[in-house]
């Protein structure tokens, strides 16, 4: 197992890299994904003072499909301040996650966003780092794997493009938001290293390709495990209620926290 590293970025002075994930915008309802977004674009206006690249780890959206004429309506501030920080210079990269996959070229297009859709290796000032969103990686939750499987098919992805919108994308929301409150029934805590499949992963990885750093998101929990001492897996968590976040000032990575 061997990676290439995708960015080889060196960070400017006095600028920094920053990591976020599972924005989930459109869920439970409008008025309270209203509210996120509205945290989040604060967030992107006090980071966009140092903020020389900004990647974005997967479930920015509760559900998101592109029709060839036809987008998920909402989230307009948000698509607004990412053109608007892509204009003012700052670089910004998405990964797609498990509920954002049909992702296609819309960001790609309209606003120069690069969408990546499985984990890859970089360099930041010669530190190799993994990043990605997390979702079907490891040996664990092979029910999920397989929907994956089928959900990211080219065929899937046309039967679903031939459902018009106004019942598309009705359905499509409906299944998110059971997915959801599935998920909210289950425990997340930190149920020990052996369950905990993302590090499981890294060790794997780390066994054939040195990382100083792991950084995923989709697993709802602000981690940060040691694989051994030169090497760590981070998890971003959410902003359903955490509102945490990663930064990489050129020297290091940590976890932080949005209060405001």
């Amino acid at each position: 197992m061997q990676f290439q590293p995708l960015h080889n970025i060196t960070v400017q002075a006095d600028k920094k890299i920053y990591f976020a994930s599972d924005f989930h915008l459109g869920t439970p309802n409008h008025d309270k994904s209203r509210v996120r977004e509205d945290t989040i674009i604060r967030w992107l206006d006090q980071i966009q003072e140092d903020a020389q690249l900004i990647f974005l780890l997967g479930d920015l959206f509760d559900f998101w499909f592109e029709y060839k004429y036809v987008i998920p309506k909402g989230f307009i501030r948000f698509l607004g301040k990412l053109a608007a920080l892509k204009d003012q210079g700052i670089d910004i990269i998405i990964f797609t996650g498990n509920h954002d996959m049909w992702m296609f070229d819309y960001l790609k297009d309209e606003l120069n966003i690069e969408i990546i859709r499985h984990p890859v290796s970089i360099t930041i000032n010669g530190q190799p780092l993994h990043i990605g969103h997390g979702d079907g990686l490891g040996e664990g939750d092979k029910k999920f794997k397989l929907l994956k499987r089928i959900f990211a098919s080219p065929l899937s992805q046309k039967l679903f493009a031939a459902i018009h919108p106004r019942w598309g994308m009705g359905l499509a929301q409906l299944w998110s938001r059971q997915s959801r409150l599935s998920n909210l029934k289950k425990d997340e805590s930190f149920k020990g290293k052996d369950h905990e499949w993302i590090y499981q992963y890294c060790l794997e990885v780390e066994k054939h390709h040195h990382h100083d750093y792991y950084i995923f998101g989709h697993r709802h929990l602000p981690l940060e495990i040691p694989l051994h001492e030169n090497s760590q897996y981070f998890n971003l968590g959410e902003w359903l209620s955490a509102r945490t976040y990663g930064i990489h000032d050129g020297k290091q990575f940590q976890l932080s926290s949005f209060e405001n």
